[in-house]
């Protein structure tokens, strides 16, 4: 009697593990198909169809021929027979590699969003680098512009936070005049960088940078260098500084906050107060083109 108890505890326990090892495989199967947009679920619903393609990130369309890998926005309603600028948005060190995903950031987020791209309609460039931003970025983004259909070459913008922000200032001063204004963020330099800003190359560019003043990773003392000698020639340049904030202000440029300060270096500086606004009244001078 004893072994036919034995018996059948020990069936009962093979089937106890046989039926979790089929739910864990079942969790798996279902956890990788729901992760694969790719894999369509016989009757899978509209619905969850629409989940899946409502997903800001899927709204930047992936682009790998050529030298560069990014990522494009296009503009909301597109009207062939109208003008769109392009936004050109340099990621910062944390979006380094090869994915064609890491560098979307969260304000390319809120350019995607349904209100700012109704207002403001545009191209956004999201190119990807594995270092730092320099020349050949800047040509492989011009190549990619170049093939764009309706781009109003007058209004091209970049901006950038951080590592993105050093290639902003980088890239305008290789060809300041290809760029209608620009937006550094936290963008002058680390502790050890050495000085590679020169202001006279892009005094006559509209910028608006931005800076936290207990930043530690890259100090405001080098932005404020790159503000003060840009009042000493009287550039087009407005600095907000934001009281109390660290490295981590790139969304802030397009938010605001009641803890930033504006400056400005000259009375050529344009003083609207909102980013948006301020951006896209920014056109290419004539004497540039």
């Amino acid at each position: 009697m004893k072994l036919i108890k034995s018996f059948l505890l020990l069936s009962k326990f093979i089937l106890c593990v046989q039926l979790m090892t089929l739910n864990s495989v079942a969790e798996v199967e279902r956890s990788s198909l729901d992760d694969n947009p790719k894999v369509k679920l016989k009757g899978q619903s509209r619905q969850s169809k629409d989940k899946i393609s409502n997903n800001w990130i899927d709204l930047y369309k992936p682009y790998s021929e050529g030298p560069m890998l990014y990522r494009l926005l296009k503009p909301m309603g597109f009207d062939q027979k109208k003008k769109y600028p392009v936004i050109v948005s340099l990621h910062g060190a944390g979006g380094k590699g090869m994915d064609n995903r890491k560098q979307l950031k969260g304000w390319n987020k809120i350019l995607a969003g349904k209100q700012i791209r109704s207002k403001y309609a545009s191209y956004v460039l999201a190119p990807q680098a594995n270092r730092m931003w320099n020349a050949i970025d800047l040509k492989n983004i011009k190549n990619v512009i170049m093939e764009l259909p309706s781009v109003d070459m007058d209004r091209i913008y970049i901006l950038g936070h951080s590592m993105g922000g050093h290639g902003t200032y980088i890239i305008i001063q290789i060809d300041p005049d290809y760029f209608a204004a620009a937006a550094p963020s936290a963008g002058a330099g680390r502790p050890r960088t050495e000085a590679f800003i020169d202001v006279s190359l892009i005094k006559d560019l509209p910028i608006w940078a931005f800076h936290g003043d207990k930043d530690r990773v890259c100090p405001i003392d080098r932005a404020q260098k790159v503000f003060d000698d840009m009042k000493k020639l009287k550039g087009n340049m407005k600095f907000t500084i934001w009281n109390g904030d660290k490295h981590a202000i790139a969304e802030k440029m397009f938010t605001g906050g009641e803890n930033g300060k504006t400056y400005i270096s000259s009375d050529r500086c344009n003083k609207e107060a909102d980013f948006m606004k301020w951006l896209f009244a920014q056109k290419r001078s004539t004497s540039s083109r």
